[in-house]
């Protein structure tokens, strides 16, 4: 899966598409993986694609991340601490299929649309945009500890921290879109930039002062883990959506895929989360079954 600007554009494209670590090319990739014990909360989705375990029953990921699921029952499951559970129910945002729709009909014409109109309308789509699911468990996972929330904690200048085990490669070629999209497990560290409204936002600096770890995600770990730490303890702040932009860095992106020069993942890019704080009274409704 991939959005633009997950795929930008073909990231975007599909509205979705998972996204995975690129590193610096000046780090060890040894320095940027880490084991899936660690982050024993993780959940992998079939094929690719990530959650995370919220409560013992509730596993939240993208909306874009569970169109298979969606549409195949046989791929109705999460694994879990190693263990595969079984999902019985798929919760998308109420608002997300129309806007996927639009979102997958304006990306459909981006090869040929003037890059200001397409600007216009993808700023839109993204204010438009609920890129959220929740996935119950059919049993609980007694055995993992659920990853708390942010409900209030991440501000702008906050290191945050995404995990992924997708495609990967580094800022000097970025990630190819035909790479294995379920690779090993890796995170990268970058400082928040937004941390308001339905999205949080950070940006895969490598210039002088820049987290040690930067990185930027890439095709296969869409709906991943967005996590700040607090006191000693991790929250899931964000849940990985893709490559995003301003209005000048879209504009940007538009005309090198275009013109057949786009690399995802490379030094400067934005990239967005969906912002689970924004987003939490309708996880407690929906987990309370209101």
């Amino acid at each position: 899966m991939k959005p633009l600007f997950r795929i930008a554009l073909p990231l975007l494209l599909l509205a979705a598409s998972a996204h995975a670590i690129v590193i610096r090319h000046d780090r060890p990739d040894a320095r940027y993986r880490v084991d899936a014990h660690a982050v024993p909360a993780l959940a992998d989705l079939p094929g690719e694609g990530h959650g995370t375990l919220i409560a013992p029953r509730w596993v939240v990921t993208a909306a874009h991340a569970v169109d298979m699921m969606r549409q195949m029952p046989e791929e109705r499951f999460v694994v879990l601490n190693g263990k595969r559970r079984a999902v019985s129910r798929i919760v998308v945002y109420p608002d997300y299929p129309a806007a996927q729709d639009a979102w997958r009909k304006m990306f459909g014409q981006v090869k040929t649309a003037d890059p200001d109109d397409f600007v216009r309308q993808y700023l839109a789509a993204m204010a438009a945009m609920h890129d959220i699911a929740l996935l119950e468990l059919a049993e609980p996972a007694s055995d993992v500890a659920p990853m708390p929330i942010d409900r209030a904690y991440a501000s702008d200048g906050m290191l945050g921290t995404v995990y992924g085990a997708g495609a990967t490669g580094t800022d000097l070629a970025g990630a190819a879109d035909s790479a294995p999209h379920r690779t090993q497990l890796r995170r990268a560290q970058n400082r928040l930039v937004q941390t308001d409204g339905p999205w949080l936002r950070y940006v895969f600096d490598c210039g002088a002062g820049a987290p040690d770890l930067g990185g930027a995600t890439a095709g296969g770990d869409s709906g991943g883990p967005v996590t700040i730490d607090v006191g000693g303890r991790t929250y899931l702040a964000g849940i990985t959506h893709g490559l995003d932009g301003t209005a000048g860095e879209v504009r940007q992106v538009v005309q090198q895929l275009q013109d057949d020069t786009f690399r995802m993942g490379v030094c400067g890019q934005r990239f967005a989360a969906a912002r689970v704080g924004f987003y939490a009274e309708w996880i407690d409704r929906t987990m309370a079954g209101r």
